[in-house]
């Protein structure tokens, strides 16, 4: 699995020059590196087929690889306040913080939603900040229709960095697949192609 581009929609410093962020970038970027589809192959490979593939697995493999980093997924963690905002993925901080990362699955009305719910983290103090993981436009071609894509979000980038009340980093990743063919496996919609990625 490729990263393209790494956006700042909010960073004003506070986080994002501290060692524990440079950890936190390493973990996502190890973990949506990790992806591999066929599994034994050396990268993320999708059929060659329009909306031919599902995403909750992909998004599975992702959030499995950073628990065994030591983050926490909604069905995990512990802190109550973040349970109740069921982020997919957070890791708590060494000043009793945490980070999120959403893993988008949804249409880009659900990618609004999920920076709203990252961006609200932070405003009440629970978030030192979040990143949100989408694909790329090419990549969208090949997955459930109309899941939320970078370029469909980037038009309200300003709008969604445009607050001077918060505080840490809010970020935006785009991923992309290494290559389609016809011999790869589509990946299972819903559940039950977990056992793919």
């Amino acid at each position: 699995m490729k990263i393209l581009r790494k956006t700042f929609l909010i960073d004003d410093g506070s986080f994002s020059e501290t060692p524990e962020f440079d950890k936190i970038m390493d973990n996502i970027e190890d973990a949506i590196r990790a992806i591999k589809n066929p599994k034994e192959s050396d990268g993320f490979f999708l059929y060659d087929k329009k909306q031919g593939s599902g995403v909750k697995p992909i998004k599975d493999a992702f959030i499995e690889k950073l628990n065994t980093l030591g983050w926490e997924d909604e069905t995990i963690v512990q802190n109550p306040s973040i349970k109740k905002r069921k982020i997919d993925s957070s890791l708590q901080l060494s000043n009793g913080q945490y980070f999120g990362v959403e893993w988008e699955t949804g249409n880009i009305s659900s990618s609004h939603r999920a920076i709203n719910r990252l961006k609200k983290g932070m405003l009440e103090g629970d978030l030192a900040g979040g990143i949100l993981v989408l694909p790329s436009r090419k990549m969208y071609y090949y997955l459930t229709d109309r899941i939320g894509n970078y370029q469909e979000l980037e038009p309200y980038f300003d709008v969604m960095g445009d607050t001077a009340e918060i505080k840490g980093l809010l970020g935006v990743i785009e991923i992309e697949h290494d290559g389609v063919g016809q011999d790869i496996p589509a990946i299972k919609k819903g559940t039950d192609g977990r056992a793919l990625i």
